[in-house]
């Protein structure tokens, strides 16, 4: 991802490598501690592919930088020492015409749990900052959650294949989708992961949706793109085993972070009936891993259709969403992440600025 100058640069002819770890591809730079000033061992890394633009802008997916912070961080830790909890703040806009330079604070190296910074820029300004936690995996003698959203939402699931359900939109808000339709657009395929919509019109009419906003509830499927071995060779029984050993556990773990964030808050206008609004932007995301190990790996070995196919069998995870609280034109986004056995893999919390049209600001942060 070379820069560009400025009025030269079509966000058109910019394109993303469709596998994740493609999309993730880092390069360690002088671990020399440059303008970062303290006691703690330092890092750097440099980010190889350009991110998506959402809607074709000139913005990077926020997504994109917030998985990558955390996946320069997993660079830096030990052998099995897997993230177990993402928290960032975006404080620019994301460009496409430049890479992210990622520093890498190390804050604490503990038995169980050690802890990075990471502060991510682009031309040497912060755009975004984060604290990335990893722990070693534990066997508890407890556990309790939800129902799983499969079950809750059986009757909208059952019967169709993940792949039957439309891809999510580049930005799903209806003026967006309008656009597309009448233009005629054909958007670029979404890079990293396949995320598909499921339709919840009939569950979200409904007057007791209506009524209680926090109720609203939407629902995606996603898997990972690509192998986790880059441009991989690879037979499968060596990427199984190394799967088995956790080798690629913390990038799927990012992969996980990376699509939680696909078209997270635009499901906001939705839930509060106010789809014509000047500003809506994420500020602060906060991811929870609660499973590690099978739970969170997205490769499916007992997909029996896996000896008539090339590509890995892939497994669905499934993303319930909602927003359960507003005010001061802020809006909350939380979401569960379901894996496909239903068990409870993460819990996702973004803060998030909501101006319907007509607030008395002008949009402008």
């Amino acid at each position: 991802m070379s820069p560009k100058s400025g009025s030269d640069y079509d966000p058109r002819e910019t394109r993303s490598p469709q596998p994740f770890i493609e999309l993730m591809a880092l390069e360690r730079l002088d671990d020399s501690p440059g303008d970062v000033r303290g006691p703690e061992k330092v890092e750097h890394f440099s980010s190889l592919a350009a991110p998506f633009p959402p809607g074709e802008s000139m913005m990077a997916f926020g997504g994109h930088v917030c998985a990558q912070s955390a996946y320069a961080a997993s660079q830096t830790v030990e052998s099995g020492f897997v993230i177990n909890n993402m928290t960032g703040s975006w404080i620019l806009p994301g460009r496409l015409d430049i890479p992210y330079v990622y520093t890498v604070r190390h804050i604490r190296d503990g038995k169980l749990y050690c802890t990075r910074a990471i502060d991510a820029r682009q031309d040497g300004k912060i755009c975004f900052s984060g604290i990335c936690s990893f722990k070693l995996r534990e066997k508890g003698t407890f556990n309790h959650q939800p129902l799983a959203g499969h079950h809750r939402f059986n009757s909208i699931l059952n019967g169709k294949r993940p792949e039957e359900f439309p891809p999510s939109p580049g930005v799903d808000t209806d003026w967006w989708i309008e656009y597309i339709e009448e233009s005629g657009v054909e958007e670029r395929e979404f890079p990293g992961v396949d995320v598909r919509k499921v339709d919840m019109k009939d569950y979200n009419q409904t007057e007791e949706v209506k009524r209680n906003p926090q109720r609203y509830r939407q629902l995606h499927l996603y898997s990972l793109k690509g192998s986790p071995e880059p441009q991989s060779t690879m037979s499968w029984s060596d990427i199984k085993a190394k799967e088995q050993a956790g080798e690629y556990d913390n990038l799927y773990a990012c992969a996980h972070l990376y699509s939680c964030d696909r078209n997270s808050v635009t499901l906001i206008p939705r839930a509060l009936g106010h789809p014509v609004f000047t500003a809506l932007t994420s500020l602060t995301i906060t991811v929870i891993f609660h499973q590690h190990g099978d739970s969170l790996r997205m490769i499916d070995w007992n997909d029996g259709s896996k000896h008539r196919s090339e590509n890995l069998p892939k497994k669905w995870f499934l993303q319930e969403a909602w927003t359960p609280s507003s005010g001061e034109n802020r809006a909350i986004h939380e979401s569960y992440l379901w894996s496909p056995g239903g068990t409870l893999l993460a819990t996702t919390i973004q803060d998030s600025v909501f101006r319907p049209s007509g607030s008395s600001r002008d949009g402008k942060l």
